[in-house]
């Protein structure tokens, strides 16, 4: 599955960058001249530069086998029913509740599915990056996401996975500032930023003070803070208000001459996409259709049922991100999803989402005030933001920053300036300036 001929990583500088994220993941590498680029992936004729950051999980001819990005996708959607499909796994980062999962008959570890995940990314890009020589920058958020996530777990499941890939130069830079240090390239003069990198997972926010001398851009990082919330809650909120509903949330079931709840903690689950995979277990289905055979709405129950059965979760994200997507440009957006004779043709309101992304509005508004606070700063200190990540196009989350006026907002480049911002630190002479050194 490899690009054919491809240049590979030996013509560039030793280090790389990597933003392995919860939605997408990207790579990139320093040029001789100084300049960055960031690899490149193949697939049905489209080239693009992020990896989504899914897998699969297939045998072939009776050996396990693994992909990723497009290629997961592909096999996926080729033939789910011997398919184990993953996305979002990121978010288990930093839980101490997870420990393993089976796969085939194996246990796979956090840090086996990410160095699984990063092996064949490394491998399908162009130039191939696989056991690239010298040092690796990756990539952390500031906060990880989950209910009381394990900072220090976190990294050491990411250093055990990189060292499986055959890493072991690695530094750790926080997301934002790479971000910073990335954009901070194109300034004339001395200035003080806020960056606000929006993932799937995670919103964090950073504050740099960057000057330009005789030696070069320098910079002292001033604060930094985060919230373990971004793109996919908003996902979250579309399926819990339009979707759900129609599976069977609100419903009721009989026990003992009683009419009960049917558990809102399938519905939170579902609307969770590292949730949804592990659903497809024999316990859960058994639960769902004793519930659906004494509820008041079997035939919404029956469709969740279907749509875990037959792994229609994808589908269905991938309805769900259009819709979102098309909310930051129009006033209105219709979900469409059709599978497995599940028919689902919503409108939904732009007003109504605002509306229901409010408290995660709020936490991120909350985040970017303990940024200025910690950095001991007002507003009409901040010279420049600059905004990262696919959430950043959201209309409701821009607005966020208008408080520091239009002119001072910038964009560019939301899915590469990470990656781009760790491949260029890690070319600095004075790397330990960029680095994360607690924990």
């Amino acid at each position: 599955m490899n690009p054919t001929n491809i240049e590979t990583a030996d013509a560039y500088v030793g280090c790389l960058g990597l933003d392995f994220g919860t939605t997408n993941s990207v790579a990139a590498i320093v040029k001789p001249d100084g300049s960055v680029r960031t690899a490149q992936f193949s697939n049905q004729g489209t080239t693009e530069p992020v990896c989504r950051s899914v897998m699969s999980f297939f045998k072939s001819e009776g050996v396990s086998s693994v992909e990723v990005g497009p290629w997961a996708i592909e096999r996926f959607l080729a033939d789910p029913s011997d398919c184990r499909f993953l996305q979002s796994f990121k978010t288990f980062a930093a839980s101490p509740s997870f420990h393993s999962t089976i796969i085939h008959g194996r246990s796979w570890r956090y840090e086996d599915l990410m160095a699984a995940f990063l092996e064949r990314m490394l491998a399908n890009c162009e130039p191939v990056l696989t056991k690239a020589p010298g040092r690796l920058v990756i990539g952390r958020p500031v906060t990880y996401a989950g209910p009381a996530p394990d900072t220090t777990l976190a990294q050491t499941r990411y250093l055990a996975a990189l060292a499986q890939c055959g890493f072991k130069d690695v530094h750790f830079v926080y997301e934002p500032v790479a971000a910073a240090f990335y954009f901070a390239q194109q300034l004339e003069r001395d200035a003080t930023i806020l960056v606000a990198d929006f993932g799937g997972g995670t919103s964090d926010f950073s504050v740099v003070r960057f000057s330009l001398g005789k030696d070069g851009l320098r910079g002292i990082p001033m604060a930094r803070t985060g919230v373990g919330l971004a793109g996919d809650r908003f996902d979250y909120r579309i399926i819990d208000n339009v979707i759900s509903p129609l599976l069977g949330k609100g419903s009721h079931y009989k026990s003992f001459d009683k009419m009960l709840d049917v558990p809102i903690h399938y519905f939170a689950s579902f609307a969770t996409w590292n949730q949804l995979a592990i659903m497809k277990s024999g316990a859960t289905l058994r639960e769902l259709r004793k519930l659906a055979k004494m509820s008041d709405a079997p035939n919404a129950l029956e469709m969740l049922i279907t749509i875990i059965e037959e792994d229609l979760g994808y589908t269905l994200y991938k309805a769900v991100s259009q819709a979102k997507l098309a909310l930051s440009n129009q006033e209105q957006a219709r979900l469409s999803f059709n599978g497995a004779g599940i028919i689902i043709d919503e409108t939904i309101e732009r007003e109504a989402f605002e509306r229901w992304i409010e408290p995660d509005l709020e936490r991120i508004d909350q985040a970017v005030d303990a940024a200025l606070a910690q950095a001991g700063l007002a507003i009409r200190d901040i010279d420049k933001v600059f905004l990262t990540g696919g959430t950043s196009f959201v209309p409701s989350v821009r607005a966020l920053f208008k408080r520091f006026g239009e002119e001072r907002i910038e964009t560019g480049d939301q899915l590469l300036s990470i990656a781009s911002g760790l491949a260029l630190i890690g070319n600095d002479d004075d790397i330990q300036r960029w680095t994360v050194h607690e924990n």
